[in-house]
């Protein structure tokens, strides 16, 4: 029986790390918002790695901080340890990864949600979508209680028609052992929402007093720690780093791994899901990777108040006593005791071509969908969908215009680019090959190409926006200023410059041009710079990233203004493309489904090529001039 419990502007379903974002947003703008989750004690859950960030992740979390959400404060606010990957390489690939605690990740998140304005959460299941007229209008919980709205935000995550598996061993269930949902994947279904079935999984975790640390490589967190949130970025965070370990399989683990692979579900054929390619099972890297004789496995700790060590690199499907067998083969782990299996985990996804870039639903106004339900892995991926998700859908049900983050602004763009263009037929996962304008998309910038945006939607503070103005201001003016002062050779100038590698100088050098060195930095060259201007160490990062990579960045704007010429060649919503002559009937199909907003995006579609991109220019070239003939005469 069903009765009408509220009326809110928006409801997010879930409340994982999309759910937390897209709630957050909308309820911050001004919507008042209900997020639903099945369990109050799993929100911000972490089932998996205790680890935010990482190579290409990192970006995202600072772009989702630039924008005005919650990923970068929390992780600021429980980190356990901080590392800043890739430092060999340039800064375009810097990726900060920290290890968090699990636990106070959760009720800090929790904290947060519970102290918004404009923003209830509620334990309770969602089991219906109410749609009326291809218009979302409320949703139905399991107890038939019908609340409306004008939007709603799906986050379901890996709960949809979940089941975990490990040998024979097939629980119902959604990650750690928490209830799954059935009822709201069938409503999908009613809809005609199309669906995959996906596999991702989790390594075991072992008691750490059954570990012998003296027999694996320590690996400590960074002196100085690089915050996540630009708001923190002049602020010295600290924290007593919990050091993590590193191990390795050997040839005993991949003959025990090769003697059961029968018995694993992923080979059996009990499962169905496709998995994810970059982050596979330890069964796959054995399979795939055939000569070679090892594989990496971190020890990382999943809190300050547990003796619980996660084990990266050995998620497995294979039957309980056999992974117990192949942990102890390798160094450290000899005597190790497990407090969770390893498991795989199978779940219903959506096929993301039926969102539009916004993530709503072309077929279903006001329904919008954010995650991992999007066919994506990870954390941040995730929350970074939320973001938006949340923004448009808080938009929508205010009467606000939508915002979108294209492929030339973050690595957010190029996310739900790849998503809803492409689509995925595997589990996506972000990584730094995928941006196209990488360069110009790093990490230290997040701020200077979004918060403009976060600031006009109402994520950002007017305080912290100016603080942004006058950091660009202060940047700009000191790469003037240098580009004006020259240093005349001397000893201890040219001693500096043998000292790291690089030429010495005969006549006077222009700061700028010293700076463009590859061995010379800004800030080595402070004390020949007697009018330097007093900046923030983000401030003095920039000036040096700007003036070292000017020409590689001029390049890549270069190629953006070509991107944007592309994308501002606009395509009408609902054009049938079977009228264009000449076009191969696979693009004739793609273009009928994904509906492309414009040129660029178009040709970003898998399956049309750019022989067909050129007939469809000529085709709306024709087009355009018939109609100004029509307008003319």
């Amino acid at each position: 029986m069903s009765y009408i419990a509220d009326d809110v502007d928006v409801i997010v379903v879930g409340a994982g790390h999309a759910g937390c974002e897209a709630g957050l947003a909308s309820a911050r703008i001004g919507a008042n918002t209900i997020m639903f989750t099945m369990n109050l004690d799993s929100v911000a859950l972490m089932p998996c790695n205790p680890n935010v960030g990482g190579s290409s992740k990192g970006h995202l979390v600072k772009e989702i901080d630039a924008l005005g959400g919650e990923m970068g404060k929390n992780t600021d606010k429980t980190f356990i340890q901080s590392r800043m990957l890739n430092t060999g390489k340039g800064p375009a690939v810097y990726s900060l990864r920290v290890q968090v605690d699990k636990v106070a990740y959760t009720i800090e998140m929790k904290k947060t949600i519970e102290n918004t304005e404009n923003l209830i959460l509620k334990q309770d299941e969602v089991t219906n979508l109410i749609i009326e007229d291809k218009k979302i209008v409320g949703v139905q919980t399991v107890s038939g209680a019908i609340y409306k709205s004008k939007s709603v935000v799906l986050a379901t995550g890996t709960y949809l028609n979940a089941k975990c598996l490990h040998g024979s061993t097939v629980i119902n269930s959604g990650p750690n052992g928490l209830a799954m949902s059935i009822k709201l994947s069938e409503s999908l279904d009613d809809i005609g929402v199309k669906k995959y079935r996906f596999k991702t999984g989790s390594p075991a975790r072992v008691d750490g007093r059954t570990i012998d640390y003296s027999k694996m490589d320590r690996q400590d967190g960074d002196e100085k720690i690089v915050p996540f949130s630009f708001e923190n970025e002049n602020i010295k965070l600290e924290c007593e780093q919990v050091p993590c370990y590193l191990t390795y399989t050997n040839e005993e683990t991949h003959k025990i791994i090769n003697d059961n692979l029968s018995r694993s579900p992923m080979y059996s054929g009990e499962i169905k899901g496709v998995a994810t390619r970059y982050c596979p099972s330890i069964e796959d890297k054995i399979v795939r990777f055939k000569g070679k004789d090892r594989h990496q496995v971190f020890v990382e700790p999943e809190g300050l108040n547990t003796n619980e060590m996660y084990i990266q690199g050995m998620s497995s499907s294979l039957p309980e006593e056999v992974q117990i067998q192949m942990y102890r083969t390798m160094k450290g782990l000899e005597n190790c005791r497990f407090t969770r299996t390893a498991y795989a985990i199978e779940y219903d996804c959506i096929d993301s071509t039926a969102l539009k870039l916004t993530l709503e639903f072309k077929e279903v106004d006001g329904l919008y969908s954010a995650g991992q339900f999007n066919g994506s892995s990870g954390y941040e991926e995730a929350a970074a969908q939320g973001l938006i998700a949340g923004i448009n859908a808080c938009n929508k049900a205010l009467g606000k215009e939508s915002i979108i983050v294209d492929r030339s602004e973050g690595y957010i763009g190029v996310l739900i680019d790849d998503l809803v263009t492409k689509g995925t037929e595997e589990p996506y996962r972000m990584m730094t090959s995928r941006a196209e304008y990488r360069l110009l998309l790093r990490q230290d910038n997040a701020d200077i190409r979004l918060s403009e945006k976060g600031y006009k939607v109402g994520l950002i503070s007017e305080s912290r926006y100016n603080r942004l103005l006058e950091k660009i201001k202060n940047v700009e003016e000191e790469k003037e200023r240098l580009k004006t002062v020259t240093v005349p050779p001397s000893e201890k100038l040219n001693n500096l410059l043998e000292k790291v590698g690089s030429t010495k100088i005969n006549t006077g050098i222009k700061l700028n041009d010293l700076i463009k060195r590859p061995e010379v930095n800004y800030e080595m060259l402070e004390e020949f710079d007697f009018n330097r201007l007093p900046l923030k160490e983000s401030e003095k990062e920039q000036v040096n990233i700007q003036i070292k990579y000017e020409g590689y960045i001029s390049r890549q704007l270069k190629q953006v203004g070509q991107f944007k010429k592309l994308e501002s060649k606009k395509l009408e919503e609902n054009f049938d493309y079977d009228q264009v002559e000449n076009l191969r009937v696979e693009a004739k199909q793609k273009l009928n489904k994904i509906k492309p907003e414009n040129i660029g995006r178009a040709s970003r579609i898998t399956g049309v090529s750019p022989a067909d991109i050129s007939v469809l220019l000529i085709f709306l070239e024709k087009a355009r001039q018939e109609k100004s003939k029509k307008t003319d005469a």
